[in-house]
C-alpha cells in the first residue's frame, strides 16, 4: 500500500519558517516533520510514498536526492578527483515519488494529479504537517471492515476545524467545513481511500474536504475512525514549538520507531 502525502501548500500561518521552505520541511529536532510522518508509516511496514509538492517543491526533491548525505558520515577527498566516501550509510527501506502538483492546486486537485502513480489500489493519504499515534494497522482493518470509499481519522478538538457528525455505524452523516462548535470530531488526516475517489476529483480547484467528501457523505461512503490518542498539527509557530518541546523532552508519542 502507498501513502500519499500532501506537501504543496504555502504555509502562510507559519510564515516565520515557510518563507524559505515548504511547511513539511520545517524541522522537529533535526529532521523535517515530513520525515517524522514517513518514519511513522514505515514502522507499520508501509514504505512507498508519493509526495504531492507545490510551493518550493525543489527543497523536498533535493532533500531526498541527498538523503544518504544528510544521514551518514561522509569523507570528501578533494585531492583524489573529489571522491566521496560514505561511512555507515543510513538507508531507509523507502521508495519515494516526488510529484510537482502545482503551486496553487487544491487538495483534491493534487490527489487527482498523482492518480497514475496509484493505479487501482487502495492507498493512504495524509497531510504533511501533522503527527499522531493512531494505530495504522487498526485503521486499515477498520476501513476494510466498513467497505467505504474513504475513511478518515476523526479526532476531537475545539474550534477552528471542519466538524463531522458520525452515526452509530461510524459513518459520517454530515461534513461541515470550518465549523465553530466546540468538542466536535474533526478530520485529522491519516486517511484510507479506494481508487474510486478519483471519480469525485475533477480539476486543480477541487478541494477534497468539500464537494468530494460532501458527496461521499450523501452516499454514506465516508467513514470515521475515531482516534482518542495523540494528534497534533503544525499550523503555527506555536504548534511547531510544542512539537519541538515534546521531541526534545522524549515525550513525542508519535516516535514509535527505534533509532
Amino acid at each position: 500500500m502507498k501513502v500519499v502525502i500532501l506537501a504543496g501548500g504555502l504555509g502562510t500561518r507559519i510564515s516565520e519558517e515557510s518563507h524559505l521552505k515548504p511547511k513539511p520541511m520545517i524541522t522537529i529536532g533535526e529532521a523535517p516533520i515530513l520525515w517524522h510522518i514517513m518514519k511513522y508509516y514505515s514502522f507499520y511496514g508501509i514504505n512507498e510514498f508519493v509526495i504531492c509538492c507545490g510551493y518550493r517543491g525543489y527543497v523536498i526533491k533535493e532533500y531526498f536526492a541527498d538523503y544518504y548525505l544528510h544521514r551518514s558520515d561522509v569523507t570528501f577527498n578533494f585531492s583524489n578527483n573529489n571522491d566521496i566516501e560514505v561511512h555507515s550509510n543510513v538507508a531507509e527501506p523507502w521508495k519515494v515519488t516526488v510529484v510537482d502538483t502545482g503551486l496553487h492546486t487544491q487538495t483534491g486537485g493534487r490527489v487527482k494529479r498523482i492518480q497514475k502513480y496509484i493505479g487501482n489500489d487502495t492507498f493512504m493519504l495524509t497531510y504533511g504537517d501533522g503527527v499522531s499515534d493512531v494505530n495504522i494497522n487498526e485503521l486499515i482493518s477498520f476501513h476494510k471492515q466498513h467497505k467505504k470509499i474513504a475513511t478518515l481519522t476523526a479526532i476531537q478538538l475545539s474550534g477552528k476545524f471542519g466538524v463531522l457528525e458520525i452515526d452509530d455505524n461510524q459513518t459520517i452523516t454530515r461534513f461541515t467545513e470550518k465549523g465553530k462548535e466546540d468538542g466536535g470530531w474533526i478530520n485529522g488526516g491519516f486517511m484510507v481511500l479506494e481508487p474510486q475517489i478519483f471519480e469525485y476529483l475533477q480539476e486543480d480547484s477541487t478541494i477534497l474536504e468539500r464537494k468530494p467528501f460532501e458527496r461521499l457523505t450523501e452516499l454514506g461512503m465516508l467513514a470515521a475512525y475515531k482516534h482518542h490518542g495523540f494528534w497534533q498539527c503544525m499550523d503555527t509557530l506555536r504548534d511547531r514549538n510544542l512539537l519541538e518541546g515534546l521531541w526534545s523532552s522524549g515525550q513525542a508519542r508519535w516516535k514509535v520507531w527505534n533509532d
